[in-house]
């Protein structure tokens, strides 16, 4: 499994989980996760992999641990921000092409591998008021670039000045999740699905 580079929500929010005087150590934090990624990926559920668990996979003590992450829950919202990776960033050049770009980077390589994680955590985050505010916050600054797109469009003219750019980033994304974690309709070509659905879209919203 390749190595992973971790990105902390709560630390975005300024919140440093590390002890006094004790630096963060990025091996230790990549072997955390790296144990969370292992426990899911083995068949546990989210709700039973525990610290204990993962500190014992990553050959680290549980205070190691929390001094980064309060509790489970931000472990593995944690975990999901490592799995997606950076933000894409759009090239500018058409609507369309960005649209195709932000779609295709929800459906490659690593995001197949890591689309049955995804669905571990989910149960949690569907009964966990808490734990979904915190996923919210992880996707919230993934669904504002494709925002962005559809904004764009709107005042370049290439979109429909009435268009409901909500519903579109659902309409978007909300295949593109489905069909890389369940390949929910096995009808669906896989061969240029961003292209495919991008253009379905647009059938609607272009102007």
């Amino acid at each position: 499994m390749e190595p992973m580079t971790t990105v902390s929500v709560h630390e975005s929010a300024g919140q440093d989980r590390k002890a006094p005087g004790r630096p963060r150590n990025a091996q230790a934090d990549q072997a955390i996760i790296q144990a969370v990624f292992d426990l899911l990926s083995s068949g546990q559920s989210a709700d039973a992999v525990s610290i204990e668990a993962v500190a014992a996979k990553a050959g680290v003590g549980k205070a190691t641990i929390y001094r980064r992450w309060p509790n489970k829950e931000a472990l593995l919202v944690d975990a999901v921000a490592a799995m997606k990776g950076p933000l894409p960033e759009p090239v500018g050049d058409s609507v369309r092409d960005d649209l195709i770009m932000l779609i295709s980077a929800m459906r490659n390589k690593r995001m197949e591998h890591y689309g049955k994680i995804t669905m571990c955590l989910l149960p949690e985050i569907a009964k966990s008021p808490e734990m979904r505010r915190i996923y919210q916050g992880v996707i919230e600054p993934r669904r504002e670039v494709m925002r962005g797109v559809l904004r764009r469009g709107i005042a370049t003219g290439e979109l429909r000045a009435d268009l409901d750019v909500e519903l579109t980033l659902l309409m978007l994304s909300g295949p593109a999740a489905m069909q890389n974690m369940v390949h929910w309709n096995p009808q669906v070509p896989e061969d240029d699905f961003a292209e495919h659905l991008v253009d379905a879209i647009l059938r609607g919203a272009a102007a």
